[in-house]
């Protein structure tokens, strides 16, 4: 069983609210650890919004609860009017993670039976230490570019198998296949995608993400890998078309990595464009639908390389072509 760092935090945090609070002599002092457990949260800016939330509805909770319970009473039922009326005020406020840590600030002020100066006082710390002692064990993260990278190479290679099992398929009509790198890079993906929303949480002061771009253009990919299947399942049999088509898809599939060589492939996409240019025109229907679901796959395949090419700059240098070749 593995323990995350927010059980950590509150196994450490929750202590030393409790004794800060015993040290300045602070009554209900058990409170301030209840406040921290409350206020560790999984990101920076969530701890900051969190934390200014909180404070507001307590504050909000004091006053309230001063004029409750001094002009009604102490009766469970003024407990009840009470909160009837704060939860609307901090679903107004759009404060409503306030709650539960402001229902303990009222539940000692109705506990205590009284009010005096030095008791609101008390409840004030209890605030500022529970609150602050959760936001300062909030500003360390563990960063998240180990998890991050995990997932890119998890997801890569389950892009290989895909663009691989293509190639068989084209080739040898290779129905084995069970799909499950499909299911799996969806999961990837969004596993991926809030992975990498965390992480923007945790660097408030920075607006770009080295893997929100990646997965992005990952996701595209993934999209036109979908549309790919059922066109490469539409492919005659055995030609010599065909067999380019699966030592292409083989050859793509050894290159699924972070760099960006989509250039290289790119121009033997354009070659394979002329050499299907040569082919003789269709003679029958069967045939003219053979021709447009294979033009339509070339064209999925420049999109999903022009995404790589897009994404980052180039780590080779295009082919100089000949004269011949132009």
């Amino acid at each position: 069983m593995k323990i995350g760092y927010r059980t950590i935090k509150t196994a450490i945090g929750t202590p030393i609210a409790i004794w800060i609070a015993q040290l300045l002599g602070v009554t209900n002092f058990v409170s301030a650890g209840i406040l921290t457990i409350l206020c560790i949260q999984p990101s920076r800016k969530q701890s900051f919004l969190s934390a200014w939330n909180r404070f507001l509805a307590c504050i909000i909770a004091s006053i309230l609860s001063i004029l409750f319970f001094h002009y009604i009473g102490y009766h469970p039922a003024v407990v009840g009017l009470l909160l009837a009326i704060f939860i609307p005020i901090t679903v107004y406020l759009n404060i409503t993670q306030g709650i539960a840590t402001s229902s303990v600030i009222i539940l000692n002020l109705y506990g205590a039976h009284y009010l005096d100066y030095d008791f609101l006082v008390d409840q004030f710390l209890l605030i500022i230490i529970g609150i602050g002692t959760g936001l300062l064990l909030n500003l360390y993260m563990p960063s998240l570019d180990k998890k991050l990278k995990e997932k890119q190479r998890e997801l890569e290679e389950n892009f290989q198998s895909v663009l691989y099992e293509i190639a068989l398929y084209v080739r040898n009509r290779n129905i084995v296949w069970d799909g499950n790198e499909i299911t799996r890079i969806e999961q990837l993906l969004v596993e991926a995608a809030d992975l990498v929303e965390r992480d923007k949480e945790n660097h408030i002061l920075r607006n770009k993400h080295p893997y929100r771009d990646y997965f992005r253009m990952r996701s595209r990919q993934f999209e036109l890998l979908q549309r790919m299947l059922p066109l490469v399942t539409k492919l005659p049999k055995k030609d010599s078309i065909t067999e380019k088509i699966a030592s292409f898809f083989e050859g793509l599939s050894k290159a699924v990595h972070p760099g960006n060589t989509a250039i290289i492939y790119l121009e033997e996409l354009e070659q394979l464009r002329k050499d299907f240019d040569r082919e003789d025109l269709p003679c029958s229907r069967e045939e003219f639908e053979t021709r447009a679901n294979l033009f339509r796959l070339l064209h999925d395949i420049e999109d999903y390389l022009l995404l790589k090419k897009r994404f980052k700059e180039s780590d080779v240098r295009p082919k100089r072509r000949t004269s011949k070749e132009a």
